[in-house]
């Protein structure tokens, strides 16, 4: 495994304020809300170009200082989303840079009181917003329309969460509440169909279902379900349309620790096992002064690789090239825009999750992932 080079921080020189940063499908751009350190009040978007040799970034700032609670999202042209609310009003703009100063192009605005932006979509072109009511919640495409903010999908229950399934931008998974309440599932909405929805996550009718990631390319799906133990979460694993239920590896379970997958290995084209996924562990008493560590994974082998963050990482943030090489964004003092690389550990010989594991039931047939048995209780990678 490559190493990091990871100063040791200095008392001497504070690390300037940082916040996570949202990356495009592609990895082409990212953008995130940035601190010129000058006073509280001053925060401006940021965009990174990450394609080229190194990367570097461009700062966008407005007329006046950003909220802290202000969004950015990057779009694959160049340009930056943001959404600012005011009076219960959600009001977006494209943001791009334009000689010494920054252009801004209004798109509108939505009225609803709880609101938040999705992942970036698959084409870098669009981006689509979340608003949550009372028992209903609305999908927006708030960039990329025709004539501003469009309403484009109603689902019953409050939604969370949000996960693409596909390169298109067809398919989104969302975490879905039912309405008059219940455990929490993932359902898919087609949203070149009206936003029909269908069940895709329920591994029991009494469990807690949630979608965290999704590979395209190899179907790998990453879950967190209190299927295995009810009432205690567990990270766990499983492919779309495949015949094996959901699997809960030891491995992703650590004492006190909360473990999230943030990035999967794209292009492994029908070998979900060999995909590598990045994990962000935190824990009040962790081995590094309670900032996150990093975790890397496979599900062929049955061993959690850990090792310590590059200082100053946007911790959450990252994302895999095809040949397994991981990047993290960071910031420090002395580097205001920087990538950490590091490679997946080389596999290990065939001790695989699934022989810790009790053996699975095979269906005669593929299942729906909502039609799944769920094994591995007991056991896990």
């Amino acid at each position: 495994m490559t190493a990091l080079a990871i100063e040791p921080a200095t008392e001497a020189r504070p690390e300037p304020p940082r916040t996570g940063c949202v990356i495009t499908a592609d990895a082409s751009y990212a953008a995130r809300l940035a601190h010129d350190g000058a006073s509280p009040g001053s925060w401006f978007p940021e965009r990174w170009t990450l394609d080229g040799p190194e990367p570097y970034a461009v700062p966008l700032p407005g007329p006046q200082p950003e909220e802290p609670g202000t969004a950015v999202l990057p779009l694959t042209d160049g340009r930056v989303l943001i959404r600012r609310e005011a009076d219960g009003r959600h009001l977006f703009s494209l943001l791009y840079p334009t000689g010494p100063g920054t252009g801004e192009v209004p798109l509108g605005a939505v009225e609803c009181a709880e609101l938040t932006l999705l992942p970036p979509a698959p084409d870098g072109r669009s981006a689509y917003a979340l608003g949550v009511r009372e028992e209903t919640t609305d999908v927006w495409l708030v960039a990329g329309g025709a004539f501003g903010p469009e309403h484009v999908a109603e689902v019953k229950g409050r939604c969370s969460g949000g996960v693409w399934l596909d390169r298109a931008g067809r398919l989104l998974a969302l975490d879905r509440e039912p309405p008059g309440g219940g455990p929490v599932k993932t359902v898919a909405v087609d949203l070149d169909r009206g936003g029909e929805i269908s069940p895709l996550l329920q591994i029991t009718e009494e469990s807690e279902d949630r979608l965290l990631l999704a590979d395209p390319d190899s179907g790998l799906i990453l879950v967190r379900s209190d299927a295995a133990e009810p009432g205690r979460p567990r990270l766990g694993w499983g492919v779309l349309g495949g015949t094996l239920p959901i699997r809960f590896p030891r491995a992703l379970r650590l004492a006190d620790c909360a473990v999230t997958p943030f990035a999967v290995q794209p292009g492994q084209t029908l070998m979900p096992e060999s995909c590598a996924v990045a994990l962000r562990i935190e824990s009040a008493a962790g081995p590094h002064d309670g900032a996150p560590w990093l975790g890397m994974w496979r599900p062929a082998e049955g061993k959690l690789h850990q090792l310590a963050a590059p200082q100053g990482w946007l911790a959450g943030c990252g994302f895999w090239s095809r040949d397994g090489v991981l990047a993290l964004p960071y910031v420090t003092e002395d580097v205001p825009c920087g990538l950490a690389r590091v490679s997946a550990p080389e596999p290990e010989e065939q001790q695989t999750a699934a022989a810790a594991e009790q053996p699975a039931p095979v269906a005669p047939r593929p299942v729906p992932l909502a039609q799944a048995p769920l094994g591995g209780r007991k056991a896990g990678g």
